[in-house]
């Protein structure tokens, strides 16, 4: 392997110049998401908060990725993980202060990283003053009109105003009371009720935002990822809609999905509206009054990919996540066909394709390739779910996966703690969680809380080395004591050892910026392309496959002699 390239220093610190147009930095970055009350707590609440974060950013570094996505760390009631925003311009007291952020953004920003971080636009957290002043005003006013209040239906108002159901479970309507004490309107909120939906139909909700991009951007971050970027706007006139069950998994057998956020279904109205696309041209425009090359990624769960193209066009965002990918089964022709078809959408709008595999609201993908059944994004799996996932085939499809994700042309994510291989924790005590979906159903549906345990960083000391105080927010499982930072960085076969060969070779070859030509003759089992210098061959088949002539750069598992061992990915270098 050649050594790994230092970051060559330009005026804004180690930051890499991005070049002219075409060149941005946001098109080939691998981008790595903390969520920040998981990854390192400074002080000992056992909540992880900024300091953490700036503590452990070498680490990122050594890495070897390009730039960090920090999940909500706004004011918030914590109701649902600050994805409830009750002030979007200063730091939950949880998480630290502003002067804090400006600490992590200016060493991370020393050490060549970019900072994205999360804007939730689509709702606010019902303690929000809007949201109160909202309550606090008569019906049809001015307050009123930035969120969605509507009479109810019936003869007294006593049903909703239409049948939408929330993500979370349950009605998408919460009836509100009168100052006299008598019912009242009632307002939507399509996740839970804590979160009620902003009216983008208001020009002051637009100016709001507005607002909101230039205090981050003058504090210097690089970009936002976009919360729920699909469902900011609404069909007019909110119509009654009952979605049809369509047959998806992603594990690969199928299932019914039950309506949610990554139903996608045309003429749903709470989804993927035209009128969402105004939106991000008018933010394109924002962003473009600053250097630097800042960026937006839209979080918008559409299918197919040319659909999802639409939301990076020239003159709306820079990137959207490509969900349409991470739901991909462990089959060779689904994923050749994924790729395919996203290279081909987002290439004919001049944007980078997008790759991600895990995230904080989805089933880790090393116990996701483990299942042997389905789960429906959002649900979760806990311990008395029917199916339980064969760890050893699950890590091992995980590390192929990567290997060839991460050869692929376009911008990659990471979700922390895939680096290690880390599962699911599935074994969670009920009394431990805190999704709201897991409350909202009953707890008919687990969520996501598996996906969201605090890291490890050490195989000894209190809480993994997450906490000094040995706390943590939610109970970590033995096994991490054999995963953690520190005995897997002196392993050289270990999960960590591959991510930073995989990082390191992908910057030296410049495969993000490459293009891709499949290659024929391995068999329909073998996902083979090629990319610069490098073929990629993932065997996703039954028996071993012999690998062509050349230098082995990586592969994911050992090698067996010169055959390429069931699920597992290598590159090949001329």
């Amino acid at each position: 392997m050649t050594e790994i390239q230092t970051r060559a220093r330009t005026a804004e610190g180690l930051l890499p110049a991005s070049g002219s147009t075409g060149h941005e930095w946001w098109r080939t970055a691998v981008i790595y998401q903390v969520y920040p009350r998981s990854f390192a707590d400074s002080n000992g609440d056992g909540v992880g908060d900024l300091p953490g974060i700036t503590a452990h950013l070498p680490a990122l570094q050594e890495l070897g990725v390009d730039a960090v996505w920090l999940s909500p760390f706004m004011t918030s009631p914590q109701r649902d993980a600050g994805y409830d925003v009750a002030d979007y311009c200063d730091v939950d007291p949880l998480f630290g202060t502003l002067d804090d952020f400006d600490r992590m953004l200016e060493a991370a920003h020393a050490l060549g990283l970019r900072v994205i971080v999360d804007l939730v636009p689509n709702h606010t957290s019902s303690d929000h003053r809007w949201f109160q002043e909202a309550l606090a005003s008569a019906e049809g006013s001015e307050a009123r009109s930035h969120y969605w209040f509507r009479d109810g239906k019936g003869e007294n108002g006593e049903l909703p105003p239409n049948n939408w159901e929330s993500v979370f479970g349950g009605p998408a309507w919460t009836r509100t009371t009168n100052a006299d004490g008598t019912p009242g309107q009632w307002y939507l909120h399509l996740f839970d009720s804590s979160q009620p939906d902003l009216n983008w139909e208001s020009p002051w909700v637009w100016e709001q935002f507005r607002g909101i991009l230039r205090f981050w951007l003058d504090r210097g971050v690089d970009g936002f990822r976009i919360d729920v970027a699909h469902g900011m706007v609404k069909a007019k006139g909110l119509p009654d809609y009952t979605p049809e069950q369509r047959g998806g998994s992603l594990s690969g057998a199928s299932v019914t999905l039950e309506p949610d956020i990554s139903d996608e279904e045309p003429g749903s109205p709470m989804w993927a509206q035209e009128g969402g696309h105004d939106i991000f041209r008018d933010w394109h425009k924002v962003l473009a009054e600053y250097d630097g090359d800042r960026a937006l990624c839209g979080e918008a769960w559409v299918s197919p990919p040319a659909k999802l193209a639409r939301y990076v066009r020239s003159d709306e965002m820079q990137q959207t996540f490509n969900f349409t990918y991470l739901e991909t089964p462990w089959n060779p022709d689904a994923l050749r066909d994924v790729i395919a078809e996203s290279l081909a959408a987002f290439n004919g709008v001049g944007a980078p394709s997008t790759w991600v595999l895990s995230n904080h609201d989805v089933i880790r993908h090393p116990t996701r390739f483990g299942l042997m059944d389905g789960s429906p994004q959002g649900h979760g799996i806990g311990p008395k779910t029917p199916y339980r996932p064969n760890k050893a085939l699950g890590l091992q499809r995980a590390r192929a996966a990567t290997t060839v994700m991460l050869a692929l042309p376009g911008s990659a994510y990471l979700y922390q703690g895939e680096e290690l291989g880390l599962p699911e924790v599935i074994d969670l005590p009920d009394s431990a969680r805190q999704d709201p979906t897991w409350f909202r159903t009953g707890g008919e549906r687990y969520g996501r809380d598996g996906c969201r345990v605090p890291i490890p960083w050490t195989a000894s000391g209190p809480s993994y080395g997450f906490s000094d105080s040995g706390k943590s927010w939610l109970p970590q499982p033995s096994e991490w004591a054999t995963m953690a930072r520190d005995v897997e960085s002196d392993e050289p076969d270990s999960t960590l050892s591959l991510y930073k060969l995989l990082l390191a070779e992908r910057e030296e070859r410049s495969l993000g910026g490459g293009t891709l030509e499949w290659l024929e003759g391995y068999g329909d089992d073998v996902v083979a392309f090629r990319n610069g210098d490098v073929t990629v061959l993932a065997n996703l088949g039954r028996a071993s496959v012999p690998l062509p002539a050349g230098e082995v750069v990586l592969s994911s598992e050992q090698l067996d002699g010169d055959e390429l061992p069931t699920d597992t990915a290598v590159w090949i270098s001329d």
